[in-house]
């Protein structure tokens, strides 16, 4: 059976840096589509980053929302079949429950319903 367990978050103080990870175990994290997801208190769990399965020509491809551009990448530890997200310049309005979420056919999407796996959540909080 597949399972993800977040890990990483945090209490940190606007304009930090924070790495969370997803650890994955019962699958393959290199076939798996993984894709990074966040909610806060009262709205809509939001997209934010996509890694694609690897492929005999691509490492896999990438994929930001606008509002996780610049700020935050998305990367994966074959060998410790671990996915990343590091997130840098914190703000408060980045404060949410962080998730990750994995589709086993490979095919990345920007929405939740298309994920059939998900962890628990880790809580990132940035004070001001």
């Amino acid at each position: 059976q597949v399972q993800l367990v977040e890990s990483g978050g945090g209490l940190v103080q606007a304009g930090a840096s924070l790495e969370l990870s997803c650890a994955v175990s019962g699958g393959a994290l290199v076939a798996f589509a993984l894709s990074w997801f966040r909610q806060a208190p009262g709205k809509e769990r939001e997209f934010l980053a996509s890694i694609s399965k690897t492929t005999a020509w691509s490492s896999g491809t990438t994929f930001y929302a606008d509002t996780a551009k610049g700020r935050f990448t998305i990367s994966r530890h074959s060998g410790k079949n671990t996915a990343y997200l590091y997130m840098t310049d914190l703000q408060p309005e980045d404060t949410a429950v962080y998730y990750c979420a994995a589709r086993g056919d490979g095919e990345i999407y920007r929405t939740a319903r298309k994920y059939e796996y998900w962890g628990q959540g880790t809580q990132v909080t940035v004070s001001s």
